[in-house]
């Protein structure tokens, strides 16, 4: 007999879906410098900086519900956030810079220096 610590759903595909990690493109405008310094270097604990403000992250729906969250807080009712989450067919499909460069590998998340 298979034991488990403890159960957190009676439904096991519910527990799975929420554990799959997704890519997500996370774009933003914000209006006041501090708050775009703020919020970049938020961002930068979750994912990879594409461009000035685009970041790609690979997030469960449990961490990018967390992300939205915690940028709300940071941003104010005239700054803009997008937040687009990508299929795997469709990140396997992304070039970028004439190239076509997979999404499929982790992000690192710390440097040797």
């Amino acid at each position: 007999m298979d034991w488990q610590p403890w159960p957190l759903r009676q439904d096991e595909t519910e527990v799975t879906v929420a554990e799959t990690k997704c890519w997500y493109l996370v774009c933003y405008d914000v209006r006041d410098d501090r708050r775009l310094r703020q919020v970049a270097k938020h961002l930068k604990g979750y994912g990879e900086r594409i461009q000035l403000s685009v970041f790609r992250c690979r997030l469960n729906r449990r961490g990018i519900e967390r992300l939205k969250w915690e940028l709300t807080k940071m941003m104010h009712s005239d700054d803009d956030l997008l937040v687009i989450g990508l299929c795997a067919d469709c990140a396997s499909r992304i070039t970028r810079g004439g190239a076509v460069r997979s999404w499929s590998e982790e992000i690192a998340r710390f440097e040797v220096i």
